[in-house]
Parts: structure tokens; sequence; C-alpha cells
């Protein structure tokens, strides 16, 4: 028996001490509504409203929950709220892993390490489209450093996007390379939310366990290099379009220029590379955290005080503002995993995995990946933009759509973390980057805000990753499979083993 079996056969409560399926009333698909709720809340505070608060979304999942669990059968009111936390237990090691991840990208905020690119900018002397590709690999180094799209797109945009317009930047190029740039980072930072879920939610079929954190990087990065390859000529050829005085430029180039602060690539550096060879994220963090604070101490970017310390009888520093920043992001991971508790218990993951798995896409390990990543794609529309909640949501039907197809959890990672960075969050009025990265072009007297149409069609990495992911699909390029004891090998072993596959692990 298969573990894609043995599941159906426990949800449906069959002999063997299976857990009969989490039964509402009106059927099985009265399961999304809490998840339905949940979304509706994603378009109002993200797209409508235009405020950018995880806690608004968290509290829009807690409420679908709430809803959820009455229109559950008589007698299944606990048993749906067992589901509920047996989803948010699978959280928990996202969760631990993401408050370290706070501590260091605040640590890196904290260094300023962006002025250090301002100085290393008007060093060079560059403009027009070479600022705006500059700019681009600025913005990338430093999401990578701080594992945050959103938050790099925010320190960012006040110092590059006035002075590149000045220097005769494209401001809809401009506005996308940065945009661009951020979200490169969080694509393939081995810190960030959305590489930490992508990754936590495949699992091995030969194996317990789940995919690493390194392994899916080390493998990710040639779909990623490539995209920004193209996104970094296309910068260098379109970016120069704009108009704007130079002298202006420098001034605003002078204001944040330090090139002191780029000391801090070491540590950034070394963190990386400890995160892919090891493949321990917590080795790879604590390292991190440990050099930088040293680094940045010896360097006299951050004073004592800026570590941890008591202001007016309110504790701050680095560390306790990274967890501070962070907890909204961990109380949203936390509530989609139960909804997703929910969505698993009722058997509808399932019975979605089926359904795909049943068309002619589900025929051949190409068409599984095809629609894996038009699945992930749509997800991440529907839920306007925000990765972390789409990956959350659709990284379990991947996961199982995967599994049956033979596919390695790397491979499936990947495909979930890159399909939700591509298209999907670069379309106009539906991502919230788009959004933020129009409303951050706004206020200067010297350039007018860029529209959504402008900064959705200029975020080059993006859509180029999107064709690079086809081209991967479709000549099956990076395609590896689970082998012997969850080795990736080129050709698809023989799903039926000798031994039994590992059931996936309780991570509680």
């Amino acid at each position: 028996m298969t573990q894609s079996e043995r599941r159906q056969t426990d949800g449906d409560g069959a002999a063997g001490g299976g857990t009969p399926r989490l039964e509402f009333r009106g059927g099985w698909g009265v399961a999304f509504v809490p998840a339905a709720i949940f979304l509706f809340f994603c378009v109002l505070f993200f797209i409508v409203l235009q405020a950018f608060e995880m806690y608004a979304l968290a509290m829009g999942a807690l409420l679908g929950l709430l809803i959820g669990a009455v229109f559950g059968r008589p007698g299944q009111y606990e048993r749906y709220w067992d589901a509920v936390y047996s989803g948010a237990r699978e959280s928990i090691q996202i969760l631990v892993l993401l408050l370290m991840i706070g501590m260091f990208s605040q640590l890196v905020k904290a260094t300023n390490l962006s002025s250090g690119f301002v100085w290393l900018a008007g060093s060079l002397g560059v403009g027009g489209g070479a600022f705006t590709a500059f700019v681009f690999f600025a913005v990338c180094v430093i999401a990578m450093a701080t594992g945050s799209s959103l938050g790099t797109m925010f320190i960012c945009f006040p110092i590059f996007f006035p002075a590149g317009a000045a220097l005769g930047c494209d401001p809809a190029a401009l506005a996308g390379a940065i945009v661009s740039g951020g979200i490169f980072g969080d694509n393939v930072a081995p810190i960030s939310d959305t590489t930490i879920i992508s990754a936590s939610t495949q699992a091995y079929t030969r194996r317990a366990g789940y995919a690493d954190v390194g392994g899916c990087v080390a493998t990710r990065m040639k779909y990623a290099l490539v995209s920004a390859g193209v996104a970094l000529v296309l910068y260098y050829l379109l970016g120069g379009a704009g108009t704007g005085a130079a002298a202006s430029a420098q001034d605003v180039l002078a204001q944040g220029a330090s090139p002191l602060s780029l000391v801090m690539l070491v540590p950034v550096a070394v963190m990386l590379t400890v995160a892919i060879a090891t493949r321990s994220l917590y080795k790879a963090i604590t390292v991190g955290i440990l050099l930088g604070s040293v680094t940045a101490l010896a360097f006299g970017l951050i004073a004592p005080s800026d570590v941890v310390s008591v202001s007016g009888g309110e504790p701050t520093g680095f560390l306790v503002e990274g967890v501070s920043a962070m907890m909204a992001t961990v109380v949203l991971v936390m509530c989609v995993y139960g909804l997703m508790g929910v969505l698993s218990a009722a058997g509808a993951l399932d019975r979605i995995a089926d359904a795909i798995l049943g068309s002619r896409m589900g025929r051949s390990a190409r068409g599984a990946e095809a629609a894996m990543l038009l699945g992930i794609t749509a997800t991440t529309l529907v839920f306007g933009g925000v990765t972390s909640a789409s990956m959350a949501t659709f990284g379990k039907v991947q996961d199982e759509i995967g599994r049956r197809a033979g596919l390695h959890p790397y491979r499936r990672a990947n495909l979930l973390d890159c399909g939700a960075n591509s298209l999907a969050v670069a379309v106009p009025f539906l991502s919230v980057f788009v959004l933020i990265g129009s409303t951050l072009t706004a206020g200067y007297d010297a350039v007018a805000q860029v529209s959504l149409v402008d900064v959705g069609l200029h975020m080059f990495y993006s859509l180029a990753l999107f064709c690079v992911l086809w081209v991967s699909i479709a000549t099956g390029w990076g395609r590896v499979y689970e082998g012997q004891d969850g080795a990736p090998v080129k050709r698809r072993p023989d799903l039926r083993p000798e031994v039994e596959p590992a059931p996936a692990p309780d991570r509680a």
C-alpha cells in the first residue's frame, strides 16, 4: 500500500484504526469556507484598502476558522479543532526559524547596508540604464541579506528611486528593478519565509523528513540566475530613457552614502555559504547573527545598546525588534496551517490532487509539473500576491501531486517557490508587490508616480522566471525524481519499492 493510499484509507475511516474524515453540513466542499473567508480579507486589506499588515490577514484566517467550526456536523466540533491544531503543529519548525530570521534581518537593517551600495554607485558614476541595472543588482543582494522582499522595498525605494530618476533612469524601469530585486532575494535567500515554507511543505516518500532549505536553494539557483541575468540586461538596455539632473542626484546619493556598511557583506556571505554547505538553516542563522553582531560592533555600525537594551521601560535592540517584527508573519503562517489542517482532515486536498492527477496533465511528470505551476500561479493571484500564504495553501496539494508523480521534494519546492514569485506577483491590480511598488514612487516633485501597469510590465525578473520555468518543464531541465532513501535521480524509479515508504514526520 502506498503512502497516499494509506492516507486515503485513514481518511475514510476504514478498518485498521484509521481516523474518520471531518464532515460538514453540505458536504466536503464546505471545508473551503474558512479559506474563502481568509481570501476575502486578503483581497480586502491588500488590494482594496491597501493596508499592508500581516496581523490583519491573521485575523481573517482566525475568523474563518471560528466561522467554519459552525458548519461541522453534530459531534464534529472537537474533531474540527483537533484538525486545526494538527495543521498548526506542522508549522512549529517554520515559526522558530522565522523568529531567528527576524533577528538577523533586523541586524542587517540596523547597519544600513543599502548606504554602502549608494556610495558605490556614486563612486562609479553610473547613470541611466547602467544605474537601473546597478540598482537591480544591489537590491538583489540586500534582499538576500534580509530575507524580506517587502521589507527591502521599503528600505530601498526612498534611497534609490529619487536618485535614479534624477540620473536619467526611466522611472517605470527603476521601480520595476527595485521590486524585482526584492523578489529575487525572497526567491533564493535561505532565510526567506517563502523559501522555508516551500521546503517545509514538501515531504519525502522514501524516507522520513521534509526538503532541506540548503538543497532547495542550491538546486533553485540555476532558474533564478538565468532569469536575473535576463532582467539585468533588459534593465541596462531599457532603463535609461528618462531625463534628470545629475547634480540633484548627487545630492540625494551623498545624503545616504557610507562605504563602511559594505563590510556587512562578509557575515551575509558566510551565512549563505553555511546554509548551502551544511543544509542546516539553524547553523547558518546562528553563525550569521554572531558574526554579524561582532562585525557591526567592531566597525562601529551599531552600539552595544543596539543589540539589546531597555529605554523608557521598553526593551529595544535588533534582537528584540527582530522577534517583534516577525510576530505578525508567525501568527499568519500558524493560522494558514490551521486552515490546511481542516482541508486535509476533510479530504479536500486529496480530492484536488486526485482531480489533477486524473486529468490529462496527470499522465506524465511533465503534465504534473505544468499543473503545479498553473496551480500555484492561480493561488497566488487569488491571494493578491501574498506568496507566503499562497505557498502554505497550495503547498500541501503540490506535495501530494509531486509524490504521486515521483518527483523529488527539491523539484517540487522549486516549482512552488519560483512559480509563486513569477507571473502572479507582476499582475497589476492583483499583486501586493505592484501596489506597494507604485505607492512608494509617489511624493517626489521631480517625477510623477509610476502607474500599476507600468510597474508590473517592468518586473522583468518575475516575467523572465515564468518563461524559464515553462522551458524547464517542457525540456526536463532540472527535473529530478526521488530515488532510494530520498536521493535525487534523473530517471523515475519504480514507485513500488520493496521497503514501504516512510510516513511524513510529525514536526511537533
